[in-house]
């Protein structure tokens, strides 16, 4: 019977309407991505430790928007599921892994920044590039193995029958289940959080110091420019932790109402961290100078040629 199926048919009009938005929102991630992985992967002088963390940012963004986009929005659109248990299963992993991918690169980018503003004197010794390319590869060796470890002994995702095909995930709110949510979502977060307000604050108070030393001076050029460093950081970090919260804190809110209800809300806030790896780009390379001379050249096609 047609109230035995787990969804309802979607009209045509909302059917085209929600591939036109996820197939725009896919395409522009990939754009975006492919040309920050471009620049800093073709351009030398970008080979610096913030950078490969953008590119590693990059990478995991990609897959997602390749990957994780796409069969998320046959997932919400499609009433049927027609491509098997292995690749329902393999699309989970995929998921899972791309978006603690994201999340891991976030966290690392947030403790080289705090590195920079807290401690510069210092930075260059303690952040190298050799050290840098370690901690990613730990970053993205620990997320392969651990969502595999996850998925293969504590989830099981199945493709069941009843009216129409579904690939769902059976899994009860037990404590592996939060212990899980707390490592991919609430500890992440919290060093975020935590690192970018230690990093405002510490901006701050050395702009407000040199505010101090050239107000004695003749020359208020520098005052200025630390005003100018201010208001830019200032801005970058709000952007920074709004974006991260407005795509991950109704996630985790709706995280224990999916064991109690299942409705189309519940699909589509569950996609807005999938949305992330779309801003990213935005905000961790288009407020860098350098992108928009190497986004040209390579929109241009001037890359080819030099």
């Amino acid at each position: 019977l047609n109230s035995s199926c787990r969804k309802a048919l979607l009209s045509t009009s909302i059917y085209i309407t929600l591939y036109i938005f996820f197939s725009v929102i896919s395409t522009v991630t990939v754009f975006l991505n492919v040309i920050v992985i471009i620049s800093i992967s073709h351009f030398k002088q970008l080979h610096t430790p913030t950078n490969l963390l953008i590119l590693s940012l990059a990478v995991s963004d990609l897959l997602v928007g390749l990957i994780v986009i796409p069969v998320t929005t046959v997932a919400i659109t499609e009433s049927c599921w027609n491509f098997g248990e292995y690749f329902c299963v393999f699309q989970f992993y995929v998921s899972c892994l791309c978006t603690s991918l994201s999340l891991g690169n976030l966290v690392l980018i947030s403790i080289d920044r705090y590195v920079a503003v807290c401690d510069p004197l210092l930075y260059h010794s303690k952040i190298t590039i050799a050290r840098m390319m370690c901690c990613i590869s730990i970053t993205w060796c620990c997320c392969i193995m651990y969502n595999a470890t996850i998925i293969k002994n504590f989830v099981s995702v199945q493709v069941l029958g009843r009216c129409l095909k579904e690939c769902l995930i059976v899994e009860g709110l037990n404590w592996v289940t939060i212990i899980d949510l707390v490592l991919k979502t609430v500890v992440p977060c919290s060093i975020i959080i935590t690192l970018y307000m230690k990093i405002f604050v510490v901006a701050r108070s050395q702009a407000r110091k040199v505010f101090s030393k050239e107000a004695a001076s003749v020359s208020g050029v520098k005052t200025i420019q630390a005003n100018k460093s201010e208001r830019k950081a200032a801005k970058t970090l709000s952007i920074v932790v709004f974006n991260y919260l407005i795509c991950w804190t109704p996630s985790l809110f709706l995280f224990f109402l999916s064991f109690l209800t299942e409705n189309v809300s519940f699909f589509i806030i569950s996609f807005l961290p999938l949305v992330n790896s779309l801003i990213n780009p935005i905000i961790y390379a288009f407020f860098y100078p350098w992108f928009k001379v190497t986004a040209k050249i390579i929109l241009t096609l001037n890359l080819i040629r030099s």
